[in-house]
Order: structure tokens, then C-alpha cells, then sequence
């Protein structure tokens, strides 16, 4: 054989090994979660529900790096950061909060590295924009929320409002969003506070809120912290209704809350109150599914919307990863690029907090099937009916 044929030869069986190891590559997932800190109550599930997701989707295998940011942003930050350059993931799944998600959103647009985020912030996603375009969100817009809120205050009676809420971007948003709907549906926000997720008292803010004499208080934070002004309310005497964002849709709320929020009202995903659900509803055999997976992992009445939020982001990803590999391989920008057009071409895709239409303008893709109002009673969220 000459010379030229052996180069030709060896050249061929090297390129015939890197399609065929390009062919093996797994699809990367980094999972960020805040599995420590102040928002581990949301964290934690978030992480859990990882370890339910698939490890092969069409056919590839999937490897899901997950990564704790302690609750911090700027921990969220040097984790994104990681998984994008040292593991160079397809595909992000997370944060856990509004701030950290924000201050990702700079680093995944520059790697065009799709991320499926879990926070509540409509503010991630809206308006759309050449940044805001790599992003996908699988928790309800502020809007669908307050909407539903609204109308059952409204249904109520209630005509004067307190509010008080996170002063960082999760709870400013909030307000952004409540307040001139409320506005416009005939309710006065008579007395606005804020507080931050670490403060152990809020004692000033809320007498102010109770010299103002609202109807009604509605609190603009997440997790465990939430508990704190709604319990400091009550003790000082506040008589009046109680309304949480779905940041609280936890049952761990309830266990550190107890007797504090008992009768509290919150729109949210239907997974929390799925086997109140009519059997006609779609979501309930998919909540009710994840619930079951969850259970049996990590223990009986463990699951909340936190973690069904990451597993429907699974769902996502389950949904648009074969389509991505249709045409390119895992790893490389252009499969990365064709995974964001196969999510933003998501077509009722039924999952365990609603149901998702995804459009180039539309990175949420819920409508009011994603949300139920529901309240504590008897020491669980119930469906109000």
C-alpha cells in the first residue's frame, strides 16, 4: 500500500473514532440549587427532583451535574460559570431564586446555553429580549397569580390592602405586577413594606401595616421567611385575611408556620392539591405521578412545588432533547441552539403544575390551568372550591 493510502487510511479511522465518540457524547444538564441557606426549604426539593430525572432521553444518555449556591447569587454566579466552561453542559435547570437567576442571565446568553429556570420572577423571562430568548421557565408569571388573587379578594369584599414583601428583586417585582392590577380592579394598597429574607423581626413594619387597617395583607416572599410577617401580623393583633405569593407552596410553610398559617389563601400549581383535583383535570395523573416518585425516594408528604417546577423542567428537556439530537450531536453549539428552538416550540405539554405552549414571545407558556386558589385548613393546602 503506498504512502498516500496508509495517510488517507489513518486519517479516515480518526475521523471515523470522533463521530463515533462524538455519537457517545452524553447530553450535560447542570442543576444550581439552593440546597443550603435561607432558601433550602425551596432548595432541597429542587435537588431531590433531580435524582428522578431521567438518565437517557432518545436514546442518549443524560448526566446531570447539580450544584449547591448556599442561597447566594454571587454563588450562583461562580457555579454557572463552572458548569458552562468546565463541564459545558447543554442545558441549566435552575436556580432557586429570582435574585440568583438575574445575575446568571448575562453568562448563559453570551454561551447560548438554554436554561430552564424555577424561580418565580416573571422578570427572568419578560420583556423578551436577545438575552431573555435563552431562557424557559416552568413556574407561573407573577400575573397569572395575582390575577387569581385578585379576583378572590375581590369576590370577598375586600377593598383595602397591606402589602409587605422581600426588598430585593422578588418581592420589588411583585409589586410592580400587584399593584396596579390591584389598582384597577377597585382595591388601595394602603400600606407597603419590605424586608429582607434574613431579618429576624418585623415587628416596625408590620404596625405600620396594622395602623393602615387593611381588609386584607398580602406577602410578597418565599419559603421559610415568608412565615415571619404573617406570624408577626397575627401576634400583634391583626384580625384581617392573609394572602401568600407561590412562594410558599410548600408543606414544609405549614410545618414552620403550624397554627400561624392556619386559613392562609394562595394561588398556585395544582400539584399541591392534586388529589383534590377532578379526575378530568390533565395535570392531576402527572402530579399525582411525581408525587408518588417523590414519596418513595424521600419520604411520605415530602413533595412541594418546588420540586415539581424542576421536574417539569425535566419534562421540558425530555420533550425537546430528541428533537435537538435530530439534527446535532450533544456538546456542541449547534445542538444547544436547536434544544432552544425545540423548547420554544413546546405545544401542550402536560406537566405536574400546568400545562405549556411556548412561543417565541411566551417563555412560560402557563395559562389559568396552571393555577387553583387554595388555603391551609386542618394543617394541609387545601383546594378552595
Amino acid at each position: 500500500m503506498s504512502r498516500f493510502a496508509h495517510t488517507t487510511a489513518r486519517t479516515l479511522a480518526t475521523a471515523l473514532c470522533c463521530l463515533s465518540l462524538n455519537a457517545l457524547a452524553d447530553v450535560k444538564i447542570g442543576v444550581i440549587a439552593s440546597s443550603t441557606g435561607v432558601t433550602a426549604v425551596v432548595g432541597i426539593p429542587q435537588k431531590n427532583t433531580a435524582a428522578l430525572l431521567p438518565a437517557e432521553i432518545g436514546g442518549q444518555k443524560v448526566e446531570y451535574i447539580v450544584l449547591d449556591d448556599a442561597s447566594d447569587p454571587t454563588n450562583a454566579v461562580t457555579n454557572v460559570k463552572k458548569l458552562l466552561t468546565e463541564h459545558k453542559v447543554d442545558a441549566l435547570i435552575g436556580p432557586t431564586t429570582t435574585p440568583a437567576a438575574l445575575a446568571m442571565l448575562d453568562f448563559v446568553a453570551e454561551a447560548k446555553v438554554p436554561l430552564v429556570t424555577t424561580v418565580g420572577s416573571s422578570a427572568i423571562v419578560l420583556p423578551m429580549d436577545d438575552k431573555k430568548k435563552w431562557v424557559f421557565k416552568t413556574t407561573q408569571n407573577d400575573d397569572l397569580i395575582a390575577e387569581a388573587v385578585i379576583e378572590h379578594m375581590v369576590a370577598g369584599g375586600i377593598k383595602t390592602l397591606g402589602f409587605i414583601g422581600f426588598n430585593d428583586p422578588y418581592g420589588e417585582n411583585w409589586y410592580k405586577v400587584f399593584a396596579p392590577m390591584a389598582e384597577k380592579a377597585g382595591l388601595k394598597i394602603v400600606a407597603s413594606e419590605r424586608f429582607t429574607r434574613t431579618d429576624q423581626s418585623v415587628i416596625g413594619q408590620a404596625l405600620k401595616i396594622i395602623a393602615a387597617k387593611p381588609d386584607a395583607v398580602f406577602i410578597a416572599a418565599t419559603g421559610g421567611p415568608a412565615v415571619l410577617p404573617q406570624a408577626t401580623l397575627l401576634e400583634k393583633g391583626y384580625k384581617g385575611k392573609l394572602y401568600q405569593t407561590h412562594g410558599v407552596a410548600t408543606n414544609d410553610f405549614i410545618r414552620i408556620g403550624g397554627a400561624k398559617v392556619e386559613g392562609t389563601l394562595m394561588a398556585g400549581g395544582p400539584m399541591l392539591v392534586a388529589d383534590d383535583l377532578p379526575a378530568s383535570n390533565p395535570v392531576k395523573a402527572v402530579a399525582q405521578g411525581y408525587i408518588k416518585s417523590y414519596d418513595a425516594k424521600f419520604g411520605a408528604g415530602t413533595t412541594s412545588t418546588f420540586g415539581a417546577n424542576t421536574f417539569d423542567a425535566g419534562l421540558l428537556l425530555q420533550k425537546a432533547i430528541p428533537v435537538a439530537l435530530k439534527k446535532a450531536q450533544p456538546g456542541s453549539p449547534e445542538f444547544r441552539a436547536a434544544l432552544r428552538d425545540a423548547l420554544e416550540q413546546t405545544h401542550e405539554l402536560v406537566g405536574a403544575q400546568g400545562i405549556f405552549n411556548m412561543t417565541p414571545q411566551n417563555h412560560n407558556g402557563m395559562d389559568a390551568r396552571a393555577r387553583v386558589m387554595m388555603t391551609v385548613k386542618n394543617g394541609r393546602w387545601t383546594l378552595v372550591q
